[in-house]
């Protein structure tokens, strides 16, 4: 017998709890589809928000995919932030270097605030020396040069 969710349960008298012994085990949709992310809850979820009167069976399954993709994106690039800055643990200061660094997801998540990701490591170029190829004395000259007003 298929349930609503799509998986399959044996019925018999445990009371409508659970499933009978020797039973067909049930196969979730998240497990069809090859994915991690529970397509299940996220069925639930496009129901009860009540976005349309009806939800087609292959939207869940979708949003699933895109957003565990995502997710796996995040972690990949904040997983090298980790390693470029010697740790094996990652921080939301990781996520925010990995996020911002990331032309695409930065646009995606522009308007979002990572708290304790911190901001990017950033110097204006006003702010930096106009030419390094300038001499010590020269810099000496334009120093004492300052001196005398």
């Amino acid at each position: 017998m298929a349930g609503k969710d799509g998986t399959t349960k044996k019925t018999g008298a445990t009371g409508g709890r659970g499933r009978v012994k020797g039973g067909e085990k049930s196969v979730t949709r998240s497990a069809k589809a090859g994915l991690q992310f529970p397509v299940g809850r996220i069925a639930r979820y496009l129901k009860k928000g009540r976005y349309a009167q009806r939800l087609g069976s292959g939207s869940p399954v979708y949003l699933s995919a895109v957003l565990e993709y995502l997710a796996a994106e995040v972690l990949e690039l904040a997983g090298n932030a980790a390693r470029d800055n010697k740790k094996t643990r990652i921080i939301p200061r990781h996520i925010q270097l990995a996020i911002r660094n990331d032309e695409e997801l930065s646009k995606l998540l522009g308007a979002v605030t990572i708290a304790s990701g911190g901001v990017l490591p950033n110097i204006h170029s006003v702010l930096l020396n106009k030419k390094a190829g300038k001499s010590a004395s020269d810099k000496a000259e334009i120093g004492s040069a300052s001196q005398e007003f």
